[in-house]
Formats: C-alpha cells, sequence, structure tokens
C-alpha cells in the first residue's frame, strides 16, 4: 500500500501514507458506535478495509487526499485528516472538502485541528485551491467547533443524499473557507 503520497509533519502529529497496520486500529475506529455517531451505521471489517484502500490509491495517485495519523511521540496510528473529493453528489459541488475521524480515545487534545490545519496548508499553499468545504450534521458539535477553529464559515444547510431519511444527521451544515481568507 506504500507509494509517492506527500507525507509531511505537524509539531505532534505525521501525516502519511497508509499502511498495513494501521487496518486493524482503523477497523476498531471505525466500528466504534461513539465515533461513527453521525453516520449511518459502523463499518464493518471489510468496509474500513476498502476505505483504507481507497484513501491509500488516492494518495498515490493525486499525492493528496486522506492521510493516516500518527502521534510522533508513541508512533500510534490515532485516525485520519485529510482533503477529499465527495463521491456523493452535492448541491455545492464540485468541491474539495477537508475532514478527519479520530479514535475516541484521542478526542480534545487538538489533534483534529492540528491535522485538518495541516491539510489546508497543503490545500491553499501547495495546490493553490480556491476553496475548502466542509460539512456535517448540525448535533456534531464537536466537528462544528473545529471547523470554526481552522477559519471555515456557515454557509447554510443541505441535506445528505447518502443518509436515511428521518435520520437527525441527515440534514447537514456547510462551512467554507476561501483561499484570501486562510490564515495558515
Amino acid at each position: 500500500m506504500m507509494g509517492p503520497a506527500i507525507g509531511f509533519e505537524t509539531e505532534r502529529l505525521g501525516l502519511r501514507q497508509w499502511r498495513a497496520s494501521d487496518l486493524a486500529p482503523f477497523a476498531a475506529l471505525n466500528a466504534d458506535p461513539g465515533v461513527m455517531e453521525f453516520f449511518p451505521h459502523p463499518l464493518s471489517r471489510e468496509e474500513s478495509d476498502a476505505m483504507a484502500d481507497l484513501c491509500s490509491r488516492f494518495l498515490e495517485t493525486h499525492r493528496w487526499g486522506v492521510w493516516a495519523l500518527e502521534r510522533k511521540d508513541t508512533g500510534e496510528f490515532i485516525g485520519f485528516a485529510g482533503l477529499n473529493i465527495p463521491a456523493t453528489p452535492h448541491p455545492f459541488q464540485p468541491c474539495v472538502e477537508v475532514g478527519w475521524r479520530l479514535d475516541a480515545a484521542h478526542w480534545g487534545r487538538g489533534f483534529a485541528t492540528e491535522a485538518a490545519r495541516a491539510a489546508l496548508s497543503v490545500a491553499f499553499d501547495r495546490l493553490e485551491l480556491t476553496e475548502i468545504v466542509s460539512f456535517a450534521a448540525p448535533t456534531n458539535v464537536r466537528s462544528l467547533r473545529v471547523m470554526e477553529r481552522l477559519g471555515l464559515r456557515e454557509s447554510g444547510h443541505f441535506l445528505h443524499a447518502d443518509r436515511p431519511d428521518g435520520t437527525p444527521f441527515r440534514e447537514q451544515v456547510l462551512y467554507r473557507l476561501r483561499r484570501e481568507d486562510w490564515k495558515g
């Protein structure tokens, strides 16, 4: 699964290509109902492995994407963060989104914000993208706060086509950040 993907570090994290050793902890993270609270369902091992493979292949092809996150102090895989082109059609496409998913044991330490800020730097400083979006359910307060800390601003609501009708997470809040507003 190794490839020529852009890899880099922040103060506390390595953002890197996916490894075979990431698959088991990634599957555990994706099977955690708390981590997956705002998604249709926790992922099976097969679904989780397929997602990691997709992320790895995208990185190999584009040299940017969704990176595996590793704590520099422990070497521990803790989740992912990065840039993605949504596969689901949304009313604001085409777009590139910034996103993250961390093991619950690593929440509340600023890792998501640190990693997403680094991904935004790649988006605006290296790739010279003009805008980045992010979105979450209105009740996903933790993710909405990360978006706000990153400088993204609320830009309306939409219904996520891949979320079932009648679920509290079908409605999504859209956030945007334009390159000229990026503070780095």
